[in-house]
């Protein structure tokens, strides 16, 4: 296949990325081999690529295009996640310009709009991850509201409620008002904010005193039901029992005391509010106190927010505390800094709020996934995220898993009465009339006698099982493919999920299957800027991913992410690593169009010796460097993996092995050097395709006519061989003496095409045969070793060796010595200058030790290069 001079990523992308899918590479049936499986961390149905999107699935790519080639049966499962809160408010929004209200939409009607929005939106991310060069098994999609998905979920929340772990409780929860839903604590993102403090005074009932009270609410006084004290607090003991006036709401509420209060913070007393609080919550129910909601669900004031009913909270917070400063209940309001919970989802400030809600308990459920990461039965990389892990399990509160939306799993429960314990869960409404016939010995229940219950599953319920559940794990726990390609082997995915999915689906691996569900996870790092700052919309700093791999082809922008991705660091990401990812691609395109390609070849030619040595050399560094790689992935360590490609490949085969074999100028090349340097530049594009998978295939294809079977894509992965350490040594000492030539020719102005002598005296002991490549490298007539330093040349040193240039006949003697005597004299002089300095006792003593040593380091670096010099001219002489 010939190629053009230049390389066309988009060209080449389109092609052999549609030449991979119509001969099936990517997909996957059990069979002999072993698994080596990978799920894709399902991305929203609602998601568009972005950098970080990039990053998790290049490293998925590798990893399995890896596997691929080692001769596993790979299986890399994509996905979308039905994303519960963000598809809905697409929704939302999208009804709202076609002057639709959601609430005025029965849940069908609701649904069918937003299967609409998803069959016309959905999955776009997909599409743009093949562009990205994602060798997914597209057959095997899976969508977490796919009927089977859903089946799978459904029949786990029954499992689970029949095992007495999921329950229904009145709870304090956290509340999204603008997605009108609760959250886990998971999903509340803390943001320090500017707000204020407000001292408030409650007048004690029947005298002229008050008790003052701080709060970053006042809006919440609508709502207090207490104030509390210390019971050991001297300054209200004789209060605690009286009762205090609310201001503006005029409310007598009672003086409590309770040892959660602490004495030292602010003035001692707190308001107590139950509905709206965490803590007074708790408080509350000690003391059984009233509990007073103030909010609607969109967080307006209610019926119980006086001349404030239908406002919004934080407009009623400008105009409550305008209004108790008029009435002269406002001592002071100060600036405050606290830490406000927001939506990860909608950004929309959380309201803490009482709600009927259902809830996982964990406890128990966590203690195996704990232990599987403690054991590293499951591995975390890097293990610096074992303690985030840990802290998080070890502390695991009831996971709140229902949602208030229509777009999800609907749960299963079915109510046959008013009381909060008159339901049963069921697979289907039939069986739940059965199960209500049982509770209520009522035999004529009918199905429109059941109420469903409205809420649905929090999203991340589905995801949990999706190491499981793409497999149909759930509904037949033993057939072929789950048992064939689970548990999973690596995980690659955000430390942000790490609680949210990824203990979440160890603990479901342990509570469905007995066994963890994936062997490692890699954790990379967020893709920030150049400034440290993550990146996002709102910032205006996140590239455009597919402009990306329009300017630079897939391949370079894989490499330039990939050159810095250390697993769990941060990459401080900058587009000119793209740019260099892209001159990698265009530096072995060229390697082959510009020369291996256009080399004339005669058979009746040998092998020059220097040729030879060159190959036998590469041979030895690849499969040193190819240990290196094995290492390197056997941690994780992908970045280090392509850089030390990336070297052997730029510097070592292209910058050394090309120039060492390539012919003279418009002579032909022998044909058994040019067989073994396709050979090795095959090697090569094995190595390098996980990470540039269309260059890769592009010149392998290029090379000769392949059938499918054949395609570099299914190809294998290189075998380690023999590494001859002494060669590697050598050539080590032989770069060094052709370098050391280059820097004479460059700094006495010799042209390469101006043959030279090099003369030796050879401490080392380098083979002569090496010689004939030093004089194809440098353009020496000959090497001659010698036994005494050398007159009138250039000289340098390569370990004990010394190496000379003879000079006459090259240069202009007297003006090489007249513009070293020049040198000489401005050396001189500035050494007179440092060493006068020195000399001046006031300037030792008094100058810092930093500054004095600098002036130390400029006399020797002086006296060195006045030696060097006069050496040089000693030489010319």
């Amino acid at each position: 296949m010939s190629l053009a001079s230049k390389y066309d990523s988009k060209k080449s992308e389109e092609k052999w990325y549609q030449y991979w899918m119509e001969n099936d590479f990517f997909s996957s049936v059990p069979d002999e081999r072993e698994s080596y499986t990978i799920v894709i961390p399902p991305p929203n149905v609602t998601g568009v690529l972005h950098m970080g999107h990039m990053l998790n699935n290049t490293i998925q790519d590798v990893l399995i295009r890896r596997a691929r080639l080692k001769g596993y049966n790979a299986c890399w499962v994509p996905g979308t996640d039905h994303a519960s809160i963000a598809t809905e408010a697409k929704v939302v929004k999208k009804l709202k310009e076609q002057g639709i209200d959601k609430n005025d939409l029965t849940r069908e009607e609701f649904l069918k709009h937003a299967w609409d929005w998803t069959d016309e939106y959905g999955g776009i991310i997909l599409e743009q991850l093949k562009k990205l060069g994602a060798s997914c098994d597209w057959s095997r999609t899976k969508f977490t509201l796919d009927d089977d998905m859903s089946a799978s979920v459904i029949k786990v929340f029954i499992d689970l409620y029949n095992k007495g772990l999921i329950y229904r409780g009145y709870r304090m929860v956290n509340w999204d008002p603008e997605a009108k839903t609760t959250l886990s604590d998971e999903e509340v993102i803390y943001e320090e904010r500017n707000g204020h403090l407000y001292h408030l005074k409650y007048q004690i009932k029947g005298s002229e005193d008050f008790v003052s009270i701080a709060t970053t609410r006042p809006e919440t006084i609508l709502g207090d039901t207490a104030i509390c004290v210390h019971p050991e607090d001297e300054r209200y003991t004789s209060l605690v029992g009286k009762t205090v006036i609310v201001p503006i709401v005029n409310r007598e509420i009672p003086v409590i005391a309770d040892e959660y209060v602490d004495m030292e913070f602010g003035t001692g007393a707190l308001k107590i509010t139950p509905a709206h609080d965490e803590n007074d919550k708790k408080i509350g129910e000690t003391h059984h106190l009233e509990v007073i909601d103030i909010f609607n669900e969109d967080a307006t004031l209610n019926s119980f927010g006086l001349h404030y009913v239908g406002k919004d909270r934080f407009a009623v917070r400008k105009e409550i505390s305008q209004e108790l400063e008029e009435k002269g209940f406002l001592i002071k309001k100060e600036d405050h800094v606290h830490k406000v919970g927001t939506s990860e989802r909608t950004k929309a400030v959380i309201e803490p709020r009482l709600s009927d809600q259902w809830f996982l308990k964990m406890e128990d459920l966590a203690q195996p996934a704990i232990d599987a990461v403690r054991n590293d039965i499951v591995e975390l990389l890097p293990p610096k995220f074992k303690s985030t892990y840990f802290h998080w399990m070890e502390n695991v509160r009831d996971w709140n898993i229902s949602r208030q939306l229509m777009w999800g799993q609907r749960i299963p429960a079915y109510y046959f009465g008013d009381g909060k314990e008159d339901f049963v869960v069921a697979s289907s409404v039939e069986e739940a009339v059965t199960l209500s016939r049982k509770r209520t010995n009522n035999n004529n229940l009918q199905p429109e006698d059941l109420r469903q219950e409205n809420d649905v599953l929090d999203t991340w319920f589905s995801s949990w099982l999706w190491p499981i559940s793409v497999f149909n794990g759930v509904l037949e726990p033993n057939n072929e493919e789950i048992n064939y390609y689970y548990p999973t082997r690596d995980l690659v995915t955000g430390p942000d999920i790490l609680f949210f999915w990824v203990a979440r689906m160890i603990v479901a691996g342990y509570e469905l299957r007995g066994e963890k569900p994936f062997d490692k996870v890699y954790l990379t790092g967020l893709v920030r800027d150049k400034q440290r700052r993550k990146m996002s919309k709102s910032l205006g700093n996140s590239p455009d991913a597919l402009k990306l791999i329009e300017e630079y082809g897939a391949d370079g922008v894989r490499v330039g992410l990939l050159l810095s991705a250390a697993a769990g660091n941060d990459i401080m990401f900058d587009e000119k690593l793209c740019q260099q990812g892209k001159g990698f691609v265009n530096k072995i395109y060229s390697a082959y169009t510009g020369l291996i390609d256009k080399w004339e070849v005669d058979k009746s030619l040998e092998q020059p010796l220097h040729a030879a040595q060159g190959i036998a050399w590469y041979k030895s560094r690849f499969n040193k460097v190819l240990e290196e790689i094995e290492d390197h992935y056997s941690k994780y360590r992908i970045s280090d993996v392509l850089m030390s490609s990336y070297k052997l490949i730029y510097d070592d085969f292209c910058g050394w092995l090309l120039e060492i074999v390539k012919p003279e100028y418009q002579k032909p090349i022998d044909a058994k050097t040019i067989a073994q340097v396709i050979e090795l530049f095959e090697d090569n594009l094995r190595l390098i395709h996980p990470f540039t998978p269309f260059i890769s295939e592009e010149l392998w294809q290029a090379i000769i006519d392949r059938k499918p079977e054949d395609a570099l894509c299914v190809n294998s992965w290189p075998e380690v061989g023999e590494v001859d350490d002494q060669i590697l040594t050598d050539f080590e000492l032989v770069q060094d003496v052709i370098a050391g030539i280059r820097t004479v020719r460059k700094e006495k102005q010799i042209a390469f095409k101006n043959e030279i002598e090099l003369k030796t005296i050879n401490n080392e002991n380098l083979s002569l045969e090496y010689n004939s490549l030093i004089q194809k490298m440098g353009n020496v007539s000959n090497v001659e070793v010698i036994n005494e330093q050398l007159a009138g040349a250039a000289s340098y040193r390569v370990k004990s060796n010394e190496y000379f240039i003879p000079l006459e006949g090259n240069i202009d003697v007297a003006a090489e010595l007249e513009k070293l005597e020049a040198e000489l004299k401005r050396a001189k002089g500035f050494l007179i200058g440092v060493q006068k300095k020195l000399g001046n006792e006031r300037f030792v003593s008094n100058a810092p030790d930093a500054v004095v040593a600098i002036e130390k380091k400029k006399e020797a670096d002086a006296l060195a290069k006045i030696d060097t010099i006069e050496a040089s001219m000693k030489a010319l002489k």
